[in-house]
């Protein structure tokens, strides 16, 4: 099993919530937590204990995010295709992927922007503008680059399985 398939299972990922979560709304606006988290944190001295909140609420978002929306109307857009990637590259150990997409590079990219989230992370703890910044900006080149990778992964193995086909409306 697919560490990626073990985290869908932790996010509750059917076949119906991975097609609620290909909505570009979902997609999105899970883009805005990680500064909304910064920023929460950060403000712990303006606002004491009550920076608590706008975290949490943060945090929840990340868990509930991908299953409050509904399905798209279309999934031909960057979006639905990057999740719908997603999809395919967490089935790797059961269907087997083009070659070209068997390189560490998807890794690598993960592993950037998991250092970007801990600089934040850092970051926030002292008080460094541009440590925040920088962690922000780090996490989200990774992130966006592998989704990009992922709509690549779609695109390539579409058209060879009915299965993914059926995915895109």
């Amino acid at each position: 099993m697919t560490l990626e398939r073990k985290i869908a299972r932790f996010f509750n990922l059917t076949d119906e919530n991975w097609m609620k979560h290909a909505n570009p709304v979902s997609v999105w606006t899970r883009y805005s937590v990680l500064p909304i988290i910064v920023l929460s944190f950060w403000s712990r001295v303006w606002i004491d204990w009550w920076c608590l909140l706008p975290g949490v609420v943060s945090i929840l978002w990340v868990f509930f995010n991908p299953i409050l929306f509904k399905r798209p109307k279309s999934t031909k857009n960057w979006a639905s295709k990057a999740v719908l990637g997603e999809r395919v590259f967490l089935n790797r150990d059961k269907k087997k992927i083009p070659e070209h997409h068997e390189i560490p590079l998807h890794g690598l990219l993960n592993a950037i922007s998991s250092i970007g989230v801990i600089l934040a992370v850092f970051s926030i703890v002292y008080y460094s503008i541009w440590g925040a910044v920088m962690g922000v900006a780090l996490a989200y080149i990774g992130k966006s680059w592998y989704l990009d990778r992922m709509v690549w992964l779609y695109e390539d193995m579409k058209n060879d399985n009915e299965t993914y086909k059926s995915w895109e409306y």
